[in-house]
C-alpha cells in the first residue's frame, strides 16, 4: 500500500478548506472540521515558523472565528494571544470557520491577489491540542479563482484535478504546516535526480526567462547534493540512490519579484523569493558563466536544498518536537545554518556551475562581511545561535556592533575545520557531515555529537578548537589555513565606505544607516540617521570657501584631493552640525586568488563518495 494510500484509508478525522474569499481584499476562508473534538476543545494558531526564527504572530490577521456543532452555535472563548477554547460537545463534529489576511509578499506567511496565491499552514490552520499527530487533509477548491490558475505543493495528492485543485493528505499536523502552497497562473518544469521526482515552478518570471537552463542548473545541484550526503549511485541503479535519501518528491517554489531575496526550507519543498532581473534570460552566452545575480540565485537554491538533510531532518535536538507557541532556543544554527551556508556555494564550484576564481571570490565575500563587524569582537557565534530571536531577526543600527551572523561566521567555523581536518589527509568535513547522518540516524544531534565524529574520523581532539571558534571571540585562523591550502590571501586597501565605517543610502542624497564602533565616522561625532550634506577639505588652497555639496559617497575623493581630512557638513533633525572627519589609511580588506591550482582542486573539486 502507498504513503498515499495509507494515510487516505486513515479517513482523517481532521479537515481544513482553504478558499480564496476575496482576491481583492486578501482573504482566504477556512472551515476546519474536527470529527471528534475534545470537551472544552482548544485551537491555536502558530507564533512562528521552523526555519525563521522569530515571532511573527501570525493570529494577528485571523478574524472572524465561529464554531457550530450542527445547526447549534458554540461559544468560542480567546484563552491568550493566539489560543481559543470551544464549549463543544464531545462526539459530535465541531466546524470553525474563520478568515486570514494575507498580504506578506515574502516566504514566511500568506499571499493573495488576482496575480498569485500563497500560503503556509502557520499561518492559515489552527492547531487542534491533543490531535497533532493525526492525520489531516487540506481542501483547495478552485471556487473564485482565475480559470488559468493551478497549483503546486508537496503535500500528497488524495483527490485533485488537472490543475492541481482538490484534497491533499499530511500525515500529522507538522507535515501539513511544513508544506506551503503556491497558486497562480506561473511557469511550471520538473526533472528527476537520482530517482526522486522534482518540481520547479516560478511565479512572476517575465518573458525572457531562461526556464530550460534554470530546471537543468536546479537538477544538477540536486544530484550533486544527494552524492555528497549518499554517494554516486551505479549506472542504472537511481531507484537504490532514492531508497538511501531521505525525501521522495520536491518542489522548488520560487516567486520573482522586482527587488528581494530569501528562501525557507521544508522537508519536501522549499519556497525561494529572488529579484527578476537575476533569473537566467534565453540567449544568455553559457560559455561566459552565470551572471552575479544568477550565481546568487544558484547559490540560494542550493542552500535551501542542502537543508533537506541539514536542519530538517538531521537537527538541533531543541528540535525534537517543536513548540508553535513561543521561541524555541538552541546554540547551535552556527552549524545548522553556518555549515549549509559554507556547502550552498562549494557544492556550485564541484557541481561545475561556477569556477575557482568565482567560488573565491564568493568566500573573500563572506570573510569581508565577518571581519567588518564589530560584533565579533562582543559576541559569540553559539550566542548570536540563541539569540537569533532578539537579534538576528530585529536587527537595527547597533546591530553590527553587538552581534555576530551565525550564517557567515558559522560558514567560517566550517571552512576552518574542513582544511583542519584535510591537512593530515585522513578525512575532510563532508565525511564529517556524512558521518553525523549515520551516527544520529538523520534525526536529532548535539555539538557532543559533532565532536565525538571529529576525534573518530580524525583521530584527534577539536575540543579546544571548537571552544575558540564557536564558544569565544577570538579570531579564525583563516589566513594560515587558506594558504596551506594553496590559496592567496591578501591584505588591500578598503572601499571608502569600509575605511570611514559607515553604511549608507544614497537617493538624491546621502542618509548615514549604521556607523562601525571606533570606526573614524564614529569618531567624528556622525550617528544614524545623519544626511551628509557637504564637505570642505583641510588645507587645499584651491578649495572653494563653501566647499562641496555631496550627494554620493563615491564623489568624495573629487572633492578632497589629497587631503585626508574634512570639515563634513551633516543635518540632524533639523540641525546643521560641522564635523572634523579623518581619513584612516590602515583599513584593509582581503582579497583571495588561486596560488596552488593542485592544492586547492584536493579541497574544491568533488571526492570519490
Amino acid at each position: 500500500m502507498t504513503a498515499t494510500a495509507r494515510l487516505a484509508s486513515a479517513r482523517p478525522a481532521l479537515h481544513y478548506q482553504v478558499q480564496a474569499q476575496n482576491l481583492h481584499a486578501h482573504l482566504y476562508s477556512v472551515t476546519l472540521t474536527i470529527a471528534h473534538p475534545a470537551a472544552q476543545q482548544q485551537v491555536s494558531l502558530p507564533v512562528w515558523i521552523a526555519g525563521s526564527y522569530l515571532v511573527r504572530e501570525f493570529s494577528k490577521h485571523l478574524q472572524c472565528l465561529t464554531a457550530q456543532q450542527g445547526q447549534a452555535a458554540v461559544a468560542v472563548t480567546q484563552l491568550d494571544k493566539c489560543t481559543w477554547q470551544m464549549d463543544c460537545q464531545v462526539g459530535k463534529p465541531l466546524v470553525l470557520r474563520y478568515e486570514v489576511y494575507a498580504f506578506d509578499n515574502s516566504v514566511r506567511t500568506a499571499w493573495l491577489d488576482t496575480q498569485r496565491g500563497f500560503f503556509n499552514g502557520t499561518s492559515l490552520c489552527l492547531r487542534v491540542h491533543g490531535q497533532e499527530d493525526q492525520p489531516h487533509r487540506l481542501a483547495l477548491p478552485s471556487v473564485g479563482l482565475p480559470k488559468d490558475w493551478q497549483v503546486a505543493t508537496a503535500l500528497r495528492p488524495d483527490k485533485v484535478n488537472p490543475k492541481g485543485f482538490g484534497s491533499y493528505l499530511a500525515a500529522d499536523y507538522g507535515e501539513l504546516v511544513d508544506s506551503p502552497v503556491e497558486m497562480g497562473n506561473f511557469w511550471s518544469g520538473s526533472f528527476t535526480a537520482a530517482g526522486i521526482e522534482h518540481r520547479l515552478v516560478v511565479a512572476g518570471a517575465p518573458a525572457s526567462f531562461d526556464g530550460a537552463r534554470l530546471l537543468a542548473d536546479t537538477q544538477t545541484i540536486c544530484e550533486t547534493e544527494i552524492a555528497f550526503w549518499h554517494g554516486q549511485p551505479p549506472k542504472g541503479k537511481a531507484a537504490r540512490a532514492r531508497q538511501r535519501a531521505p525525501h521522495d518528491r520536491y518542489v522548488f517554489m520560487l516567486n520573482a519579484v522586482d527587488n528581494s531575496y530569501g528562501g525557507l526550507e521544508h522537508r519536501h519543498s522549499t519556497a525561494l523569493i529572488c529579484k527578476r532581473a537575476d533569473l537566467p534570460r534565453l540567449g544568455q552566452d553559457k560559455k561566459l558563466g552565470p551572471t552575479d545575480g544568477y550565481t546568487t540565485l544558484l547559490g540560494l537554491i542550493s542552500h535551501e536544498y542542502f537543508h533537506t538533510w541539514n536542519v530538517k531532518r538531521l537537527r538541533p535536538a531543541e528540535f525534537s518536537r517543536y513548540n508553535y507557541e513561543s521561541e524555541n532556543y538552541t546554540e547551535l544554527l552556527w552549524f545548522f545554518e553556518g555549515f549549509t551556508s559554507y556547502y550552498d556555494d562549494l557544492l556550485l564550484r564541484r557541481a561545475g556551475l561556477i569556477d575557482n576564481t568565482t567560488y573565491l571570490a564568493l568566500l573573500t565575500k563572506t570573510i569581508h562581511a565577518v571581519l567588518q563587524t564589530p560584533g565579533r569582537h562582543v559576541q559569540t557565534v553559539a550566542q548570536a545561535s540563541f539569540d537569533a530571536w532578539v537579534k538576528y531577526y530585529r536587527q537595527d543600527e547597533n546591530t553590527a556592533n553587538a552581534t555576530i551572523s551565525y550564517y557567515t561566521k558559522g560558514s567560517l567555523v566550517a571552512l576552518c575545520l574542513d582544511l583542519s581536518l584535510r591537512q593530515g589527509g585522513k578525512t575532510s568535513l563532508d565525511a564529517v557531515m556524512r558521518a553525523l547522518w549515520q551516527r544520529c540516524a538523520g534525526g536529532p544531534m548535539t555539538e557532543a555529537d559533532l565532536l565525538t565524529v571529529l576525534q573518530e574520523l580524525s583521530g584527534e581532539s577539536f575540543a579546544e578548537r571548537l571552544a575558540a571558534w564557536v564558544h569565544s571571540t577570538a579570531e579564525l585562523p583563516l589566513q594560515t589555513l587558506l594558504t596551506q591550502h594553496g590559496v592567496n590571501y591578501e591584505h588591500t586597501p578598503a572601499a571608502l565606505a569600509d575605511q570611514l565605517g559607515l553604511k549608507v543610502t544614497e537617493s538624491g542624497g546621502i542618509r548615514i544607516k549604521a556607523l562601525l564602533r571606533d570606526s573614524a565616522a564614529e569618531k567624528a561625532g556622525f550617528a544614524a540617521g545623519d544626511e551628509w550634506i557637504g564637505l570642505q577639505a583641510d588645507a587645499n588652497p584651491h578649495q572653494p570657501a563653501l566647499g562641496w555639496r555631496l550627494t554620493k559617497l563615491d564623489d568624495l575623493p573629487l572633492y578632497l584631493g589629497q587631503a585626508k581630512s574634512m570639515q563634513a557638513l551633516v543635518a540632524r533633525d533639523q540641525r546643521l552640525l560641522t564635523l572634523r572627519l579623518s581619513l584612516p589609511s590602515d583599513v584593509k580588506q582581503i582579497k583571495l586568488s588561486a596560488r596552488d591550482s593542485a592544492r586547492i582542486g584536493t579541497w574544491l573539486e568533488p571526492e570519490n563518495t
